[in-house]
């Protein structure tokens, strides 16, 4: 049922792709966003780890520098059943950690600095686990794809309105219907992209719970991490802060009715009931 429901998410976001970029772009527009779209996601499905890498400017970690992370990586990748993935460190003091890469085979998990001083080896784990999930379970390769798609529609939206500005006037019906295509676009973007992230996250965290054996572990690192998130803001793209464990950005006001994750009391307390 998850992968379903992704899989519509995921179609529903293509849909408005193209046809709020046929309205934005006028006549030709929607053989264009088709094969922008095509583009993206070709390039989003080859090249997502390192897109990501390069958003959070992570850098190699190796076994040397840390060799408790190596241990704990080795250990739950035998747990999870998937090749030990790349490991990465995100030059950050907000604790915090995201995974990448296409498939199990292709894929990268990234911890922060603030993380590996936070948390001890069971609530390191759980986070581990909860990152390994997301890599077995695909979530990775989608959810870089509907950032990609979203910031695609974004774009979109910008060249809308300099063509509204610089371009050939039209008449008032058609003007309007791209005005609202225009204010519309990155909004539908930021919705399907929050379904998606959201679902993804409850899910990762129980098999995470599965595979780390203790599902208390990621309780209580999550409990840890949303004390200390706010005191440490991270210097992040927005397109990619979906991709973390807990929202790298700010939680107040509108940007937490907008957050791509849910709520961590939530996850914290559905942790916990299955760990009884």
């Amino acid at each position: 049922m998850h992968r379903i429901k992704t899989f519509l998410l995921m179609f529903s976001l293509t849909l408005i792709f193209l046809f709020l970029g046929g309205l934005i772009a006028g006549e030709d527009g929607l053989i264009m966003a088709f094969v922008f779209a095509m583009v993206i996601n070709f390039i989003s499905y080859w090249k997502s780890d390192k897109i990501a890498i390069k958003m959070t400017k992570s850098q190699p970690l190796s076994e040397d520098q840390a060799p408790q992370v190596y241990k704990i990586v080795r250990k739950l990748s035998r747990n999870a059943n998937i090749p030990m993935p790349d490991i990465y460190l995100t030059p950050s003091q907000q604790p915090n950690a995201f995974a990448t890469g296409r498939n199990p085979s292709h894929a990268a998990v990234a911890v922060t600095e603030g993380i590996l001083n936070l948390l001890n080896e069971e609530e390191l784990e759980g986070v581990i686990a909860h990152e390994l999930a997301h890599v077995k379970n695909r979530d990775t390769l989608i959810q870089t794809m509907a950032a990609t798609m979203a910031g695609a529609l974004a774009f979109l939206a910008r060249m809308g309105r300099y063509r509204m500005i610089f371009g050939r006037r039209r008449g008032k019906g058609s003007g309007l219907v791209q005005l609202l295509a225009i204010i519309f676009a990155p909004l539908a973007a930021i919705m399907i992209k929050m379904a998606i992230s959201r679902s993804r996250e409850y899910y990762a965290d129980q098999k995470g719970g599965q595979i780390s054996g203790n599902p208390e572990g990621l309780a209580s690192a999550l409990e840890k991490m949303q004390r200390y998130s706010q005191r440490s803001p991270m210097q992040v793209n927005e397109a990619a802060a979906h991709m973390f464990i807990m929202n790298p950005l700010s939680s107040e006001g509108m940007a937490k009715l907008f957050s791509t994750h849910p709520p961590t009391e939530e996850r914290i307390k559905r942790l916990r009931k299955r760990g009884i």
